[in-house]
């Protein structure tokens, strides 16, 4: 149903009735608008007159249109099908809900009866508007319209014309279909749904019948689609010629690198291949380089272990290293440590491989052994660079872990990852590589060690008490502070977390201080289970008691933890 005539009032009156505009910014709105075309509403916001909170405000007051805050709404996926995604974007709105003929869409701009009349020929039913907020119903768009629907039909497209697995002789061919719009959209739409969607990374794999397509988001693979295998040519060779890959070579690896702007993101791609009995897998690692970088207090850090780790990143001189698998968010910590520390007055220099951040006040040099630069020999050029503090993206070799320690040893804070199971393990490592006992004892001021947990969904999350028998073998008791009963949550999985009852991940970390009866056992060359075991002694906390008090507090789930720390001691 229209809005009737009385309701038509134009959105500049009713923010100035409200005292949230001026006539004269009213006039320069207007002007923009004829000048350069646009909503008034997004107008208003730009030349920073009012806000999108003062818009819904508004709106809701004086045209009784109900605001709803989308983040808090359940949505049923089916009801979101009503309006096909491009009329979604087109008109910046999401099906709320559907009942008997009347369709609850959130819009951005409620006041629009153009789109009005547009979506209720589109779907034949009455349309009753509520006003959310232009970031929430872009947000949900993106949820909802996910990588399925769009890619398949992209991938129906692409199947039309036929490709047929091609002869590894013929590059013409393999050029051709590379360049083709229908595959040129549907890999554009993979990497774009991929970024929507917060995926690290994308896996493209051949099987015997399908190309498999995965996005691994939040530390866990999820199969997106099956496209038909024949167009595993096109989507290969497409993904290699944005890289600037040999397309005919299909018997070796290669490495590659796209940057492509998604939206208004820059992102920057790694792409590996990797011959497999049924044609080349790909995979390609998504950087985003505008991600906002998160503070050391949201990374999911006890009062106790931030204070000490503060402590330790403000010294003067020394070594400090986190460590941790592979995607256990290592690099995170340390960008999230040098944006705290760096300063005008200080010299902070980094080399990684790749640069994943861009900091400001931070020198930032990217590994390149084709030119040799290598973690070493960079070391060594950073180290005439006058710097006060230093990031190693990686200790590899001998000769890194050489380096390091003499600048650590000589005035220096230096940064950097390992890759150990626990903090303890790491000492072991050093003297693996060749360190001797007495500098690895001299130069280091702490080790943390870290995994990523999955947080809760905060839209399906459900408290629940665990049972008795699990209680007593994880040894809750000692962490329930007074408290007499024990309440945990799981997430039943909701069409916000895409049914996993899981959305985000935090940190848990341990972190083990270097103080003198540590060095004496580094010295001795101990164990590294006798280091543990000391710095139990001076109220060492694990991993996994971190990660236990964390499920304690319903950030995630006893299973998350278990899974993330079941090669480590308790």
């Amino acid at each position: 149903m229209p809005l009737p005539q009385q309701k038509r009032k134009m959105l500049g009156e009713m923010l100035i009735a409200e005292g949230l505009l001026s006539r004269e910014q009213l006039e320069r709105a207007l002007s923009e608008q004829k000048l350069h075309g646009g909503r008034i509403g997004t107008i208003f916001r730009g030349m920073g007159f009012v806000t999108e909170e003062d818009i819904i405000k508004v709106l809701g007051k004086q045209m009784g249109i109900q605001p709803v805050v989308l983040s808090s709404i359940i949505i049923d996926p089916d009801v979101v099908k009503i309006i096909p995604e491009t009329m979604a974007r087109r008109h910046q709105v999401i099906p709320v809900f559907k009942k008997d003929r009347v369709l609850t869409l959130a819009m951005v701009d409620p006041l629009n009866v153009f789109a009005i009349d547009d979506l209720r020929r589109a779907t034949g039913m009455e349309i009753q508007p509520v006003v959310s907020s232009e970031t929430e119903v872009m947000k949900a768009i993106d949820r909802f319209y996910s990588a399925t629907s769009t890619m398949e039909e992209a991938a129906k497209e692409a199947d039309i014309q036929g490709y047929g697995v091609m002869p590894e002789e013929q590059v013409i061919d393999l050029q051709r279909i590379g360049d083709d719009t229908p595959m040129i959209k549907l890999v554009n739409t993979m990497i774009a749904q991929a970024v929507r969607e917060g995926a690290s990374d994308i896996h493209i794999e051949p099987d015997a019948e399908v190309l498999r397509i995965r996005y691994r988001v939040d530390g866990m693979l999820r199969e997106v689609m099956t496209p038909p295998r024949n167009l595993q040519a096109g989507v290969v060779s497409r993904i290699k010629i944005m890289a600037d890959l040999d397309i005919a070579e299909k018997r070796v690896p290669q490495d590659g690198r796209i940057q492509m702007k998604v939206g208004d993101k820059d992102v920057d791609i790694r792409l590996s291949t990797l011959p497999t009995i049924f044609g080349e897998k790909l995979v390609m690692r998504l950087l985003d380089k505008g991600t906002v970088l998160l503070g050391l207090e949201e990374m999911g850090f006890s009062a106790d272990t931030l204070k000490k780790f503060e402590k330790m990143i403000r010294r003067p001189y020394g070594l400090l290293l986190v460590t941790g698998p592979t995607g256990s968010g290592k690099t995170t910590t340390l960008y999230a440590a040098l944006n705290r520390i760096s300063s005008i007055e200080k010299n902070v220099i980094t080399i990684e491989d790749p640069v994943e951040y861009q900091l400001k006040y931070i020198n930032q040099v990217q590994v390149n052994p084709k030119v040799g630069i290598t973690f070493a020999n960079g070391l060594r050029s950073i180290l005439r660079q006058d710097p006060n503090v230093i990031m190693v993206g990686e200790i590899r070799d001998t000769e890194t872990v050489s380096i390091a320690i003499q600048a650590a040893l000589t005035g220096h804070l230096v940064f950097s990852t390992l890759h150990t199971n626990d903090a303890a393990g790491a000492v072991a490592r050093l003297l693996d590589m060749g360190a001797e006992p007495f500098l690895v004892a001299s130069s280091l001021v702490g080790i943390m060690a870290q995994r990523l947990v999955r947080k809760v969904c905060a839209h399906c999350k459900s408290p629940f008490t665990p049972p008795a028998d699990l209680v007593k073998s994880l040894d809750l008791e000692k962490l329930l502070n007074g408290r007499k009963e024990i309440h945990l949550v799981k997430g039943a999985g909701c069409p916000q977390c895409r049914n996993t009852g899981y959305a985000g991940r935090v940190g848990i970390y341990e972190l083990l201080p270097i103080d003198e009866a540590v060095r004496s056992l580094i010295v001795a060359k101990a164990s590294s289970s006798a280091i543990r075991n000391q710095a139990v002694q001076s109220g060492f906390i694990g991993l996994r008691l971190h990660g236990l008090a964390a499920a304690l507090k319903g950030i995630t789930t006893l299973e998350e933890v278990l899974r993330v720390t079941q090669e480590v001691e308790a």
